[in-house]
């Protein structure tokens, strides 16, 4: 790596928990920084409820302009209690995937050891896979209306779009990920063809297809509502998972549960070729707003992600070993906001350190 390099990143703390996790993301960020000697150019942006309140204003294009000149994004959390549903999560969430082309919503999915899981006899060998969602297209392309609207005879459209393009990327990409990801080289496409008979056959045929270039990788199908059963019965059938927009939005949650919690589940919105987002995938949490008891681990964990993603290997793994040597060990005995025999910032203290020491 060119160590002359400084990785711009944009930092946008959010609403609610989002600035407190942040702080400590930035705080693991800079120890591994020092120890791999890698240089960072934090620029930090206010976007989120309360600038919104004060003065109408979500997200500008100019924004968007200044983030294609970033590295990556690290974003805390959306989402404020005077806002209405949807304002924030469209207005910045979905607008920065959606103008940056980040057609890839990467989530990983491990359980770390010494975390609780809901799933009997089931140990961090068992879970460890990861689910690669459409991210720009489907359900969430907002294309749709309604007719009569507020009458008995109110007709509401919602339009699931698929193109062969944006299929074709996505599991293009799922397939190099199981490829490079470890020995199992499995990936499965989860669909619903026996009712969503046109998108599904679309996903299945490009997947056969592109399956010649990658002939080293099994590829297997399977329904979603199949699949929502088996990552609770056999979660260690997985490997890859490669879905479509709106299947992946609701799987991954389960995931999260089966992994201990969102309070260590992390994603990427990732365009390969431009400018990706990390985040934790839980909410902003306003109840726990300024307590110093939200667990930072997830924004932490993104931020290891983020390092993987943009080249930085070693140093991302080296913030998922301290993560498992703070749960593994109990320093951090649960992922629960108030629960983890520690706050916020001593958690992020701690993953600091371990990163420096490890």
């Amino acid at each position: 790596m060119d160590r002359n390099k400084v990785y711009k990143i944009g930092v946008i703390g959010g609403d609610g928990i989002g600035p407190e996790i942040i702080k400590q993301g930035l705080k693991v960020l800079r120890a591994v920084g020092e120890r791999e000697n890698i240089k960072f150019e934090f620029i930090e942006y206010d976007f989120g409820g309360e600038r919104y309140l004060k003065t109408g204003e979500i997200l500008p294009d100019s924004a968007i302009e200044e983030f294609k000149k970033l590295d990556a994004i690290y974003l805390g959390a959306v989402g404020h209690p005077d806002v209405a549903p949807g304002i924030l999560e469209k207005g910045i969430l979905l607008k920065i995937r959606f103008e940056l082309d980040q057609y890839i919503n990467l989530r990983p999915v491990k359980l770390y050891p010494g975390v609780w899981c809901p799933l009997k006899d089931k140990k961090p060998e068992d879970i460890d896979y990861v689910v690669v969602r459409e991210n720009t297209e489907g359900l969430y392309c907002g294309i749709g209306g309604n007719f009569k609207k507020g009458t008995p005879d109110e007709i509401a459209t919602q339009l699931d779009v698929n193109t062969r393009k944006g299929v074709e990327r996505c599991i293009r990409y799922a397939f190099e990920y199981a490829r490079k990801r470890n020995n199992k080289k499995q990936l499965t496409v989860v669909d619903k063809t026996n009712v969503l008979t046109y998108a599904g056959d679309l996903w299945r045929r490009t997947a056969t297809e592109l399956n010649k270039e990658f002939s080293d990788i099994k590829l297997d199908f399977a329904f979603v509502d199949a699949t929502c059963m088996w990552m609770v019965k056999n979660p260690e059938w997985f490997d890859v998972i490669v879905t479509n927009n709106m299947f992946g939005d609701i799987i991954t949650d389960l995931a999260a549960i089966t992994q201990g919690g969102l309070g260590v589940a992390a994603g990427g919105n990732i365009n390969p070729e431009g400018v990706s987002m990390f985040e934790p995938i839980h909410g902003s949490a306003p109840k726990y707003t300024g307590k110093n008891v939200a667990c930072p681990l997830a924004t932490i964990s993104a931020g290891g992600m983020m390092l993987e993603t943009l080249g930085e290997e070693k140093a991302g793994k080296l913030i998922e070993k301290a993560i498992m040597k703070a749960t593994g060990e109990r320093y951090i005995k649960s992922l629960e906001a108030g629960k983890m025999g520690m706050g916020t910032e001593e958690a992020g203290d701690l993953i600091a350190k371990f990163v420096k020491d490890i």
